[in-house]
């Protein structure tokens, strides 16, 4: 399979992130990148870096504002007095507010959903690259390849139109799928991440020529909390158009072969001409967030599953985190979705 991945991507290294009242080392490491790609390459995929700065598709899915405060946000950070080495919001507006701050410290806490999203001198690079990939590959897609894979690091499926969480900032699934917009009358995005996709959900909410369908761990007590539940169906145009399957903590294989399976009779229904696949590998039983409990053998029947829709698939990598399976897992899904089209 075709894949797109930038070693620029590497040069966001966030250090730190906020856990229960706790600075934890953060999982989101450029290493997981590398892991991948290692795996990649010894297995005989084709690599190739993606063409840079199609900023109009990012724009056709994120908010202005919010664009020029990852762009120049740390610049500003940095020259206020005692200022940090990153951006990490002190403050975030309970219902976001009825005003737009001017000063970067209100900024910060309106565009920053939590404090898993540093931003460095050398974060909005790698930023962009990752939408990079994930727009070489819907654009390959849009253009009549049958599939091709995004190594996008970091992730995106939490970050809302205008606004990062969860270690993403550029929605790389929702552009891809907003590219493909641009031929197809209606895409569906399946996400099968450990957790739920509440960025893409939100971007889309109000749409009905995206499906949104989202396999995850509960959010009753499970990152991102406050979206994900089975009863968020979209409003307005939209009704109807988002689907959330919730699992108990700790669900394996079967558990989620089964959601999957309801899901993808909702991509038929729904009569979807394309498809993004946001592909966590965090569900994995041996990932650091221990959620849920899929095996490599899992992963490969989750991608056989969906590549049996026979749509034109960009596969974007999400979560999935530092372990020594973590490529493998990947391998397993690409050969899974390979084998079952």
């Amino acid at each position: 399979m075709q894949v797109f991945y930038s070693d620029v991507q590497l040069r966001h290294a966030p250090r730190e992130f906020l856990v229960r009242g706790q600075w934890k080392p953060c999982p989101e490491q450029p290493a997981r990148a590398l892991a991948l790609q290692a795996a990649l390459i010894a297995a005989g995929h084709q690599v190739s870096v993606p063409a840079a700065g199609d900023r109009a598709a990012i724009a056709a899915v994120h908010d202005a504002r919010y664009l020029a405060f990852l762009e120049t946000g740390h610049q500003r950070w940095r020259a206020l007095p005692n200022a940090s080495d990153s951006i990490i919001p002190n403050i975030h507006p309970n219902g976001r507010g009825l005003g737009y701050p001017q000063g970067i410290v209100g900024q910060a806490g309106y565009h920053m959903a939590d404090t898993a999203c540093p931003i460095d001198a050398d974060s909005f690079p790698s930023i962009l690259a990752s939408a990079d990939c994930a727009i070489a590959a819907a654009q390959m897609v849009r253009d009549g390849a049958r599939s091709a894979y995004a190594l996008c690091r970091p992730p995106g499926h939490h970050a809302f139109a205008d606004m990062a969480g969860g270690f993403c900032y550029l929605n790389n699934s929702a552009i891809a799928a907003q590219l493909l917009r641009g031929k197809y009358g209606k895409v569906a995005v399946v996400d099968v991440d450990l957790h739920h996709g509440n960025g893409t959900q939100g971007i889309f909410y109000e749409r009905g020529d995206v499906l949104t369908v989202s396999v995850h761990a509960d959010p009753s007590n499970f990152y991102p909390f406050f979206w994900g539940y089975a009863d968020e169906q979209g409003s307005g145009a939209g009704v109807g158009a988002n689907l959330n399957l919730p699992l108990p903590l700790g669900s394996g294989d079967e558990a989620f072969l089964t959601a999957l399976r309801i899901g993808l009779a909702k991509v038929r229904a729904f009569g979807a001409e394309a498809l993004v696949v946001a592909l966590g590998l965090d569900a994995f039983a041996g990932d650091p967030f221990a959620g849920l409990a899929v095996t490599e053998g899992g992963f490969r029947h989750i991608a056989a599953e969906i590549s049996r829709l026979d749509l034109p698939s960009v596969l974007v990598q999400e979560g999935g985190y530092l372990c020594p399976e973590l490529g493998q897992n990947l391998l397993a899904f690409l050969d899974g979705f390979s084998a079952g089209a």
